[in-house]
């Protein structure tokens, strides 16, 4: 079985260009996924991805973006650092939230106390019509890229996962996947209505990872939150740093999970196979031996995480702030920090044994290996 790749995308509102340039980088180097998994802003791109054929797939994604900025009026200060173009972040973000944006959510009047059918403050329904027109829907569900989208049930609770290979998607999976209230409304799919899935978990990291079947897999994580940062000094950094937080999900924490899983279950097999032959030979050591092996027999994964870090003049509002200066900096850095990332990963040395689990950031000189 040849290799497989996996790209997975957090959700992050207008972040989301920065993932779009990272594939960007990624297609330009021959790697095209085979396995997509995202959340909210991380589904439509992964949707414009496998819903086009390879040689449109960065055309289509630059279309949505452009779109999807467009109507944000440019600012004098919109090349400047600093507090000025923190200023003209925040306008551009207040524009979007009062006027919407055309090719993706409008604002609706709304009675407060009155019982509507989909609450929320704005419509979604161009996005239904973006989707449509910029996503070949019979590609996703009949071509050969793994889609996988994540969502949340808001009667249950339960956390979701919309697959091309257990189910057809169309627009309206992706729509639940971003359906963040109070803002967009609960989308209903078969008598049941979707949120965002990032109220329950930011990342579908662990659903690919534990559903990789055996074999090599190099899982590309694009983030658009960072859980480490500096301590808040001010009411301003206090909202931005929260926002980090609660949307990273822990991804860190997760990676670690799964190294040390990977690295456990590598110890078990080593220590399976010091026992003496006559006990491995008794029926009841036999059994449990062979159901080790079963639950212990794991894919290799090379982990290759990217985090889109801000810059000083991106305030809480950035995952709102559609301005297309902003657009331009997100897919250049993350096209920049993907073809960062390749040329390390290329320079790293070959998993040493089956099985094994490695966890790649770019920032860093050299992955972490696992057994």
């Amino acid at each position: 079985m040849p290799p497989l790749t996996a790209l997975v995308l957090q959700g992050g509102g207008a972040l989301g260009a920065y993932q779009a340039g990272a594939y960007e980088a990624l297609a330009a180097a021959g790697r095209e996924p085979d396995w997509l998994a995202g959340i909210s802003i991380g589904s439509i791109n992964a949707a414009l991805i496998a819903g086009n054929p390879p040689a449109r797939r960065v055309e289509r994604l630059r279309e949505f973006w452009q779109r999807v900025s467009a109507q944000v009026p440019p600012t004098a200060w919109a090349g400047a650092d600093g507090a000025l173009r923190a200023w003209a972040n925040d306008w551009s973000a207040l524009w979007g939230a009062v006027f919407g944006l055309p090719a993706f959510f409008r604002p609706r009047t709304m009675p407060w106390h009155d019982a509507i059918e989909g609450p929320s403050f704005y419509d979604t329904a161009p996005l239904r019509d973006t989707l449509l027109e910029l996503v070949d829907f019979d590609l996703v569900n009949q071509g050969p890229t793994r889609l996988s989208v994540g969502a949340v049930d808001v009667r249950s609770g339960n956390f979701v996962y919309f697959d091309n290979r257990a189910q057809r998607l169309g627009p309206e999976h992706v729509m639940a996947s971003g359906a963040l209230p109070p803002g967009f409304p609960a989308i209903e799919i078969d008598g049941h209505a979707y949120w965002d899935g990032g109220l329950v978990s930011n990342t579908p990291l662990r659903h690919v990872v534990e559903h990789l079947e055996p074999g090599e897999a190099t899982i590309f994580q694009v983030d658009l939150f960072d859980a480490r940062g500096p301590l808040p000094r001010t009411l301003a950094q206090v909202a931005d740093r929260e926002k980090d937080i609660r949307y990273s999900s822990r991804t860190r924490a997760l990676s670690d999970m799964l190294r040390e899983r990977h690295e456990t279950h590598w110890r078990l097999r080593q220590l399976a196979a010091l026992l003496p032959a006559t006990l491995r030979r008794e029926p009841r050591v036999k059994a449990l031996l062979q159901q080790l092996q079963a639950d212990t027999v794991r894919p290799t994964v090379t982990l290759v995480h990217l985090i889109h870090r801000h810059k000083s003049s991106e305030t809480q509002m950035r995952d709102y702030e559609f301005s297309r200066a902003s657009m331009h900096e997100h897919w250049q850095a993350g096209a920049h920090d993907m073809q960062r990332s390749l040329h390390a990963l290329a320079a790293a040395p070959h998993h040493a044994e089956a099985g094994s689990f490695r966890a790649f950031d770019y920032t860093a000189p050299t992955p972490k290996e696992l057994r």
